[in-house]
């Protein structure tokens, strides 16, 4: 839209001139953005009619939980009577107090929104009574919504919160913000610019949907932004050795001489490695790489359904074992320091137990976990996407195509923090029609990965649906039964305190299931910014405790906070398991040769 005629009479309450769109160009845009929806509506009403026998499928199971809460709501009248009638109060008292704001009086809020919720912080939704009163309502009714369905009584704990997962996202979804009519942001930026945000925010709406051919993919950043190997993962080294499943990257290094035994890094193949490697400032490997550490790091193959019966067996006998194996012939040193991360670390411990099992637990040093889970009593809210209706559509479909589709995963993870990774995006990109900020962390976290459908049937059912990998020989690996128990390694492990993924005291039982030294660490943030937060940037904080109760709240009501970034005390812990000073090793020095140049190629297969 490039019409720049402006009314002389209208203007916005803070006098900005309020647009006149130009007829002519706002009926082409219109026409043509009806084409491209009319194209993709027949596309997606084939894909139904082709994939679809039947009925309609809850592949959430959604339905059953819903319906026997409503059940049991029903089957006590008196209760739902009194939340009716608790909600008519707080209603009243919402009336009467903006009543008197219209009057013009000072009245305090009935109801606010949390500190950190980002969706109320334009000053219109105080300022104007109009827009304060529509906020109210919605948090009043948001408030009531979540305390019926919590406190209904006689569901099984799965179900409560499944029920109570699915109100959220419903009462996120409708919120006044998400809507161009209640949000006094959105109805601003219609006035100023004659509707081309709408128009501009439509166009990018079926810009998602045709990048996901189909299925909404909203856009967090700019992709064309960022190149890897370019202006991300830029730590210099080589591809010293591959395999079907993974390359290893070997890192040049910065100091004369470096600890004896190498530093390897085994990070998750739910996402890719280079979370670790963003930029030069917040780089780990960078990092360790500094303090002297020979690093080298795996990274995964994007797998297609050529590697459907990849089983969780395979990666760690490819990832893991063959790994150890790649690392002594690049430096000649048989023991290691391991890092987990995430899956990652559930591949580490399994590896320790296998190799426990056959007297080798000495090739690892030390052992440190990142925001890894080894026990899944409590995996917090993605519980609700694992149970056995749910997992048997997943079966199925992942049978069809060979994998678990990228994209999946994405809207799984994004859905655990939908104002966040959803809804905000919805109001920035669709309503007020601009384009998602280059951002680094969005992009690595929209570059997501498949899943071969063996490995992660396995990986679902065993360890979070039946949890077996804490019980002793619950699960058998390399043709051996593993027990966490035997593995007697020097371990550290990092959990944070805003974990949606991993919640830290789930992390924090593993500290109870190894026998060797152990030390927890607990850092501020998310799963993300937690781990990912040099010293350099001094944010967040961690606390620590040298004591190990069984209780992680008591170990948190014993802890200590320091100030400054966790990577500091790792480092206090980790050196002195790194041996004696050696000269520097570059890639290339030992038995194995470069392939080709850091980040390698694997990491480059986008999937999404």
């Amino acid at each position: 839209m490039t019409n720049r005629a402006e009314s002389k009479s209208a203007r916005g309450s803070d006098e900005r001139p309020i647009k006149v769109p130009n007829p002519v160009e706002m009926s082409q845009a219109l026409t043509r953005l009806a084409e491209r929806g009319q194209k993709l509506v027949t596309e997606f009403l084939e894909r139904q009619a082709s994939s679809t026998e039947g009925g309609p499928i809850d592949k959430l199971n959604i339905g059953g939980a819903f319906f026997e809460m409503t059940a049991r709501m029903l089957a006590d009248p008196a209760r739902l009577m009194q939340a009716q009638m608790q909600l008519w109060q707080d209603y009243m008292a919402l009336v009467g107090s903006a009543t008197r704001r219209f009057m013009g009086e000072a009245a305090e809020p009935t109801v606010s929104p949390a500190k950190d919720d980002k969706r109320f912080r334009d000053p219109a939704w105080q300022e104007a009574a109009i827009f304060d009163f529509i906020k109210q309502s919605y948090l009043l009714s948001a408030r009531w919504m979540q305390s019926v369905v919590k406190n209904v009584e006689g569901l099984d704990e799965k179900t409560a919160q499944k029920v109570d997962f699915y109100t959220r996202q419903f009462v996120d979804a409708v919120a006044p913000s998400n809507f161009v009519l209640t949000n006094p942001q959105v109805l601003r930026a219609t006035l100023e610019s004659g509707g081309e945000n709408l128009v501009k925010g439509l166009e990018n709406l079926l810009s998602d949907l045709e990048r996901g051919k189909g299925q909404l993919l909203v856009k967090m950043t700019d992709p064309d932004a960022f190149r890897i190997g370019e202006n991300i993962a830029l730590a210099p080294g080589k591809v010293v050795y591959q395999n079907e499943l993974m390359q290893l990257l070997q890192y040049n290094p910065t100091t004369e001489t470096v600890y004896k035994r190498p530093l390897v890094i085994i990070p998750p193949w739910i996402n890719k490695f280079y979370i670790l490697d963003l930029r030069p400032e917040n780089s780990f490997v960078r990092w360790a790489v500094d303090q002297g550490h020979t690093v080298f790091v795996v990274s995964w193959v994007n797998p297609d359904r050529s590697q459907a019966e990849k089983n969780f067996d395979d990666y760690l006998k490819l990832g893991f074992l063959d790994v150890l194996d790649a690392v002594e012939q690049a430096t000649g040193q048989r023991e290691s320091n391991l890092i987990g991360y995430c899956l990652g670390g559930t591949l580490l411990a399994s590896g320790l137990a296998v190799l426990a099992a056959n007297k080798q637990q000495k090739r690892v040093a030390s052992a440190t976990y990142f925001v890894a889970l080894v026990d899944f009593t409590d995996v917090g809210e993605v519980r609700v996407f694992i149970d056995e209706a749910q997992l048997a559509a997943l079966d199925e479909r992942m049978k069809s195509q060979g994998y678990l589709d990228a994209k999946d995963l994405y809207t799984t993870f994004n859905m655990l923090r939908a104002n966040d990774l959803i809804w905000s995006f919805v109001v920035n990109n669709y309503l007020l029609g601009k384009e998602p900020f280059p951002f680094d962390l969005l992009y690595w976290n929209s570059d997501s990965t498949r899943m071969p459908a063996a490995m992660h049937s396995f990986y679902l059912r065993n360890m979070y649906q039946k949890n077996l990998l804490a019980e002793p020989g619950g699960i058998t690996l390399q043709n051996v039964p593993i027990d966490l128990g035997k593995v007697k390694t020097p371990t550290y492990i990092i959990a944070t305190k805003e974990d949606h993924i991993a919640p830290w005291q789930s992390v924090y039982a593993g500290t109870q299931l190894y026998k060797g030294t152990r030390r927890f660490v607990l850092g501020a943030s998310g799963h993300i910014a937690g781990v990912v937060n040099p010293p350099s940037a001094n944010k967040y904080g961690y606390w620590t405790n040298d004591a190990l109760p069984p209780d992680p709240e008591t170990w948190l009501a014993g802890a200590e906070k320091q100030d400054g970034s966790w990577w500091t005390d790792w480092q206090q812990w980790i050196a002195p398991h790194g041996g004696a000073m050696v000269p520097a090793r570059a890639p290339g020095d030992g038995a194995l040769k470069p392939i080709e140049d850091a980040p390698g190629s694997y990491v480059k297969q986008r999937a999404m």
